[in-house]
């Protein structure tokens, strides 16, 4: 709305200029003209028409004011012609302005003095023009970011359904019990992946920071040791335990699906790098209104400068690793975004072996 106020007081300033100079010009001109007219009556030139032909000079005597009129809308006409076509020169240069703009952004608008109004208006439109192209283009990296996070997702339940049902396939003697349990967590996997998928389909309504959070109380300690029962094939795997170290029933006010997410990556991120045969210990506190959450493992030192990038998307700090052994280096971005979703924070800290991440909520 401001915007258009501007535009039209920028308009109708130009064309106010514009109808003065013809008045102004035209009263200067008539000045002129008048007093050409007048001197034909009375001086020399006068006379010299009236010794030429006194009829020529008597018309002109009566006819007077008709003859003055004439002159006067004459000299209107060619002053009008010319002021407008300077105005047309201006709008000529206006409209190769706005070109410039379009094709060339970057480059600064430079105009006439006349119109130092109208280039600083352009100008301000040429910086909001890269401001939003800058956006849109951040908008769609983002939004390109989440379909692969989403992506990431997939593979994380996938890998415990495989799991559990290579279990079932490749231990014989394994309890009913046991059947059951795998069984259950390996339908519920499946089930993730099924929500996952849908939300595939309606992900590129939102960028990252656009996702909803819908809050719920939630109880931390219970979706830490289900998180981990669901991390028991790839612990398995490397031969390495996980210790929940809590006390019991600490709730929060989050997205819980979201927060899921973000604890597996950390647990998945422990177990891709551990030493094997070693332990896992996840320890959960609450102090005052803040929960805190550390997660531990023993691994290869990272070195400091890797530490600084270890949050990056597609970031991986251990290079050696393929995207099939080590992922993707999304894991740990879809963390910290997630947490910060929440209005906490996250670090790391790494003492010779003793890889921690350190969660606050």
């Amino acid at each position: 709305m401001n915007e258009t106020k501007e535009f039209n007081s920028i308009k109708n300033g130009i064309a106010l200029k514009a109808i003065t100079q013809i008045i102004l010009y035209t009263i200067i001109c008539m000045c002129i003209v008048a007093m050409l007219v007048d001197g034909i009556f009375n001086d020399k030139i006068a006379e010299t028409i009236y010794d030429t032909d006194a009829f020529l000079y008597y018309m002109a005597v009566e006819q007077k004011p008709a003859i003055i009129s004439i002159i006067s809308i004459f000299v209107m006409l060619i002053v009008s012609f010319f002021v407008i076509k300077k105005a047309m020169n201006s709008l000529t240069i206006i409209t190769s302005a706005i070109n410039q703009i379009i094709k060339e952004p970057d480059n600064q608008v430079k105009l006439p003095t006349s119109l130092a109004i109208i280039e600083n208006k352009l100008n301000n439109i040429r910086i909001d023009l890269i401001k939003s192209r800058e956006e849109a283009k951040e908008a769609e990296s983002k939004k390109n970011d989440l379909i692969m996070y989403m992506a990431h997702d997939l593979k994380t339940p996938l890998t415990s359904v495989i799991g559990y049902l290579s279990l079932l396939t490749e231990e014989k003697n394994i309890s009913e019990e046991m059947k059951e349990k795998y069984i259950k967590i390996a339908l519920n996997k499946a089930q993730r992946v099924e929500e996952l998928t849908n939300q595939f389909f309606e992900i590129t309504r939102y960028n990252l920071y656009d996702m909803p959070i819908n809050k719920n109380k939630i109880d931390i300690s219970f979706l830490l040791e289900q998180l981990v029962n669901e991390c028991y094939p790839m612990l398995q795997e490397k031969r390495l335990e996980c210790k929940v170290i809590k006390p019991e029933n600490i709730y929060y006010e989050g997205d819980g699906d979201k927060l899921a997410r973000a604890f597996e990556n950390l647990i998945k991120n422990a177990i891709n790098y551990s030493y094997e045969n070693t332990q896992i210990e996840i320890e959960l506190t609450k102090v005052e209104n803040k929960i805190k959450i550390v997660f531990r493992n023993k691994g290869d030192k990272i070195p400091e400068y890797k530490l600084e990038k270890i949050f990056d998307k597609f970031y991986r700090a251990d290079e050696s690793r393929t995207t099939s052994t080590g992922g993707t280096g999304l894991g740990l971005a879809i963390t910290k975004e997630i947490i910060e979703l929440h209005g906490g924070k996250i670090y790391v800290k790494n003492d010779n072996e003793l890889i921690e991440f350190y969660i606050e909520l």
